[in-house]
């Protein structure tokens, strides 16, 4: 039987033929961007008409992404990074609000005849190219959507539903390039203490999901002592190395993909890349199956911990804008707070720290300033922590919540808190 294989390009601009008036292109967020490719389509813009750039989480600035292609070549955001948070402040591209589980469909019905163009390791003796530290919304496409691939030797091969058979390429370019290591944050004593609040609820045998920043790291660190923790997660990032190697994770007790370590992308160091690199335990999973709240619900003790900017006294979260401003995205984060509601035992943590940096002013506020956008709402939060406690809010009345919330808050804004709820009749 003849086997149908991808043509090999010689230059990066050999994906332009490929790139019709009014086309959609689907790039994986983080270290997936195919960075040769997207040189040369930019390049090149004068030669498009109505071209769309569809990603989440850009890790690259590149002068498109502010809007100086015009109608040519533009950018569309779905979760905005600090690159992108300044362009689309500028008025340079655009932002969708999604969750993220949802955007595999959104792509797939807003987006005509799309072309993937994804980053990955190098082709496996069987013919397959793996999308290395992704999974994300660009595995949904595979088999249903045309694909240009960029072969880099540094990505790591991994495995999971993120392969490509060379047959399922239109073509592909050999490029060499170091991925882009986005170190941990510093952890603070205050993230600290918020972390210990939390890692002393974790259960043996939960399953955790835990979001970017120094607060999930630090509950990662405080974990030696467990057993049998298991993961399924959106990101994966250096936290989760020690605890593997340590044997506390394990993944036993997992219901779903027992043993495995699920994610749908990774980002961190190249410690982590090197961890990834042709590791059987670890399988990145389309976002479309690791952050569908049904498929979370479905595994028991279920801990999902993710960070907030701003809570209300309702219970509100705010994960995505200050004053007003658009700063990131939804994300994952009502997602796996959702997933973890419905299951048996299971826990959503939102942490966050009690005021700003210069404890001027309470980030538990009794209402949001205009333009604040809720992520995940207070039917669906379920535990708030800051470094003054843990305030449970899941099937409490609104005093109570209110009560709870105060009490987590810095001591020098409780009285005003107080006084704020009581006016608005929460008290």
């Amino acid at each position: 039987m003849t086997r149908i294989h991808a043509i090999r390009a010689t230059s990066p601009d050999d994906v332009l033929s490929h790139i019709g008036d009014g086309a959609d292109i689907v790039i994986p967020l983080a270290n997936g961007e195919p960075v040769a490719l997207m040189d040369a389509i930019e390049a090149h813009a004068d030669r498009l008409h109505g071209v769309r750039v569809h990603q989440m989480h850009a890790l690259h600035d590149r002068p498109y992404l502010h809007g100086t292609c015009g109608d040519q070549l533009r950018y569309v955001a779905y979760f905005l990074s600090p690159i992108t948070r300044v362009a689309f402040q500028e008025g340079g591209c655009e932002l969708v609000p999604c969750h993220f589980s949802e955007v595999p469909q959104i792509l797939r019905e807003s987006t005509r005849d799309p072309l993937v163009l994804a980053a990955t390791s190098p082709m496996d003796r069987h013919g397959y190219f793996s999308l290395g530290t992704n999974a994300d919304y660009t595995s949904s496409f595979i088999g249903h959507a045309r694909f240009f691939l960029e072969v880099n030797p540094n990505m790591p091969r991994t495995f999971g539903r993120n392969q490509v058979h060379v047959s399922q390429a239109i073509g592909y370019y050999e490029a060499d390039y170091p991925l882009v290591e986005v170190p941990p944050p510093k952890v603070t004593d205050t993230d600290v203490r918020i972390a210990e609040f939390v890692a002393e609820r974790i259960p043996d045998g939960a399953t955790l999901q835990a979001g970017i920043g120094a607060i999930p790291n630090a509950i990662m660190s405080l974990l030696d002592d467990h057993h049998d923790l298991g993961i399924h997660t959106e990101l994966l990032s250096d936290g989760i190395i020690t605890l593997v190697e340590r044997g506390v994770v394990t993944g036993v007790k997992k219901r779903l993909n027992t043993n495995k370590i699920i994610a749908t992308f990774c980002l961190g160091t190249k410690v982590l890349y090197d961890f990834l690199h042709e590791n059987p335990a670890v399988e990145l999973w389309p976002v479309d199956y690791v952050n569908d709240p049904r498929v979370i619900a479905r595994e028991p003790n279920f801990v999902s911990i993710n960070a907030t900017l701003e809570v209300d006294l309702l219970g509100q979260c705010a994960s995505e804008t200050i004053e007003g401003r658009y700063y990131s995205g939804s994300g994952g984060q009502a997602d796996f707070a959702r997933g973890a509601m419905f299951a048996r035992q299971g826990q959503g943590f939102l942490v966050l720290h009690a005021t700003t940096a210069d404890e001027s002013r309470s980030r538990i506020r009794a209402q949001f300033a205009p333009g604040t956008v809720v992520t995940t709402l207070k039917n669906t939060v379920d535990k708030i922590v800051t470094e003054y406690g843990v305030a449970e809010l899941k099937g409490r009345a609104i005093s109570q919540r209110a009560r709870e919330l105060v009490r987590v808050a810095h001591p020098k804004f409780r009285d005003e808190l107080t006084y704020e709820a009581r006016q608005l009749g929460y008290l």
